[in-house]
């Protein structure tokens, strides 16, 4: 899959003046050969005179405008009559406190009132920007935070200075002494810029603690965005039901909408993980759940109340017990709304808040569904926010499907779904969208893939927040007495690392591995490529050997291990995936062949104490220059350094 590219200035809008809307066809006609622009943009979205009344059922017209239908809670009567009074959801307008000058100097206001320029746009296209300025990252060892643009300032006094009404005072209720290990993380999200946190410990690693900070952090940030976005829409709403000769064409406080409604999206990979974040989206917001759609989510994503259920007698890794505890089905999608009284569950798309999915599951609704329905994916035109959280885990689904998602967000949407083409923000018409979107990038470990997806894909014009890490490895976890064997190959760019490797394997490697009579090697692949490409080329040697992938049946995973075990195989092809689902212990390994480093740095002295039973333990690991991300979670961040800068090429480690 492709990395979309961003998309070509255009013209700068400035300050510059919508069209007042015609009060006839023959005027509208006029207006447009004199503005082809608004032509262009009115033929994308079915321009709001031409809006069939039959489609809309709750249309209301004031100041001779189409008013916005989906992005208005306008069919809420429990907000219809708040709004009037100037109620935000929540009570987030502070009422008689002459904050006005606060409302519109915070981060929200500052970020999506931003008129961006050519040159910016040029420069974010460019990707001219470097990361010049460091701040130590809290309660994070040997990690920084290192950024572009202008430097962060350290949190200041009030963190929660842009916050406002119940929810800043539910939050401090609720959270109580929490709340300033939550603060740190949520500063960096209010600020608006793209954010990589990849050293994130996560809850099933016993550091349930710190993922819970984060994930809060995020939540809130979320919250907070959507009440902030509410409360302009609804403010104007009343104001123009209160003054129907008011004219908004040329009063840019009125620009107050997307395309659509969603304006965050929540990628995860597992049903369980969906719930951990939903629960406490309800838990931190002040809104009372009313809506009896709630019973329909416990009884897909479970009603207990505690975090995990982990089996008594496990002879798993502590961790995969906690991963794999809940509803590990990764196949999800439902959207939630936030009106004056409630928060509701399952709400069409395009009146929803908030998206939740799992990659899978927005794939295939952007592909049309599996049934070859028409596909409709418009509710992500207007999305301000992405997080995907537990990106490491969705690298062990399926990469791709995250791509797909990210090729479609933020693009003119195929049909008009009720938005007043007047009050929408001129950077949606302008398709500068993917400018204003801020994207949170969070996992446990950092890859090459999430690592394109964040320079070839964030383009916020606030720019960008990523941690950097000093790793001391995992060697010592390592219970035996074992020489390791590091040998490095040439590789001279990323395109030709895979072929560099295999060329290595089959050269180098497998003729000393055809000669010998010994058995019991173990040999480990991280990637499914690599896996089909050594599986094919063992065949065409017609080797004696067993595998063990993803996609293994349970009879040929038995098979497979007790031929190993007997010795009646004498290789086991063995795949990084296939021991993350299911953590074997592959007994009767004398020889252990990591032909490629795993992404997780706790299955490397996993897969080197499984030489246990043996007397003459071996154990090889290739690498390149290109490896270094896997190397220093592995050996260390020193220890990587001079293995990939030495003029040798071989490295023992005791």
């Amino acid at each position: 899959m492709g990395k979309r590219k961003p998309r070509p200035p255009a013209a700068a809008r400035g300050a510059k003046s919508r069209p007042k809307r015609p009060k006839s066809g023959k005027q509208g006609a006029e207006l447009r050969e004199k503005n082809p622009q608004l032509e262009e943009h009115d033929g994308a979205l079915c321009a709001a005179e031409t809006v069939d009344a039959e489609s809309v059922q709750h249309e209301k017209k004031s100041n001779g405008r189409f008013q916005g239908i989906v992005q208005s809670d306008e069919d809420d009567t429990e907000d219809e009559h708040d709004a009037s009074n100037g109620d935000a959801p929540g009570d987030m307008i502070s009422k008689g406190n002459g904050s006005d000058e606060t409302e519109t100097s915070c981060s929200f206001h500052r970020h999506v009132s931003h008129v961006i320029t050519n040159e910016e746009i040029k420069a974010l296209v460019k990707q001219n920007s470097k990361f010049k300025w460091e701040m130590p990252a809290t309660d994070i060892p040997r990690s920084k935070w290192v950024g572009t643009g202008e430097k962060m300032q350290g949190t200041c006094d009030d963190q929660l200075h842009d916050v406002k009404g119940k929810l800043r005072d539910h939050w401090q209720h609720m959270l109580s002494n929490h709340l300033n290990s939550r603060m740190s993380f949520f500063s960096l999200c209010n600020s608006y810029r793209d954010i990589m946190h990849c050293n994130k410990k996560p809850f099933y690693l016993k550091s349930n603690g710190m993922d819970s900070s984060t994930m809060d952090a995020y939540v809130m940030h979320a919250l907070h965005h959507v009440h902030r976005t509410r409360d302009v829409v609804i403010r104007n709403d009343a104001k123009l039901r209160n003054d129907a000769d008011r004219d908004i064409s040329d009063d840019n406080t009125y620009l107050d909408q997307g395309f659509t409604r969603p304006k965050v999206l929540f990628l995860l990979p597992l049903k369980s993980f969906a719930r951990r974040v939903v629960k406490r989206l309800i838990q931190l917001s002040p809104l009372p759940q009313k809506d009896g759609a709630m019973g329909q989510f416990k009884k897909e994503f479970g009603e207990s109340d505690d975090e995990m259920d982990v089996p008594e007698h496990s002879t798993k890794p502590a961790d995969f017990d906690l991963l794999f505890a809940g509803d590990i089905d990764d196949h999800f999608l439902f959207g939630i709304k936030l009106t004056k009284k409630s928060i509701k569950m399952y709400s069409n798309f395009y009146s929803s808040d908030i998206i939740v999915a799992s990659p899978l599951a927005l794939k295939r609704k952007i592909d049309g569904g599996e049934y070859g329905k028409e596909k409709d994916f418009d509710f992500l035109s207007s999305i301000e926010i992405v997080v995907v959280d537990h990106a490491d885990v969705i690298s062990m689904q399926n990469w791709a499907h995250l791509e797909a998602v990210f090729e479609q967000l933020n693009h003119l949407p195929s049909k008009e779904h009720g938005a007043n083409v007047m009050r929408i923000r001129p950077w949606y018409l302008d398709q500068h969208a993917q400018y204003y979107r801020q994207t949170i990038l969070l996992s446990s470990y950092l890859t090459p893939e999430i690592n394109a997806l964040f320079n070839g894909s964030c383009f916020n014009y606030e720019g960008k927040i990523k941690m950097v890490t000093e790793y001391t490895g995992v060697l010592p976890k390592i219970q035996l007495e074992v020489q390791q064997l590091y040998e490095r190959f040439d590789a001279s760019s990323i395109a030709e690392a895979a072929d560099a490797r295999f060329d290595y394997f089959c050269n180098k490697v497998y003729p000393k591995i055809e000669d010998s009579d010994e058995g019991g090697l173990l040999l480990f692949v991280s990637s499914y490529f690599e896996y089909i490409r050594i599986s094919n080329f063992l065949k065409s040697k017609e080797a004696s050997f067993c595998r063990i992938g993803e996609a293994t049946s349970q009879q040929d995973i038995s098979r497979s291990r007790l031929w190993f075990f007997e010795g009646k195989k004498k290789i086991l092809l063995y795949s990084e995936r296939s021991h993350f689902y299911h953590r074997y212990k592959i007994r009767g390994t004398k020889h252990l062949l990591i032909y490629s480093l795993p992404e997780r740095k706790e299955f490397y002295p996993e897969l080197v104490n499984m030489l246990g039973e043996s007397e003459n333990r071996k154990c090889n690991v290739f690498f390149s220059r290109l490896d270094l991300l896997k190397l220093e979670r592995i050996v260390g961040t020193s220890s990587a350094r001079r293995l990939i800068s030495s003029d040798k090429s071989m490295f023992v480690f005791c």
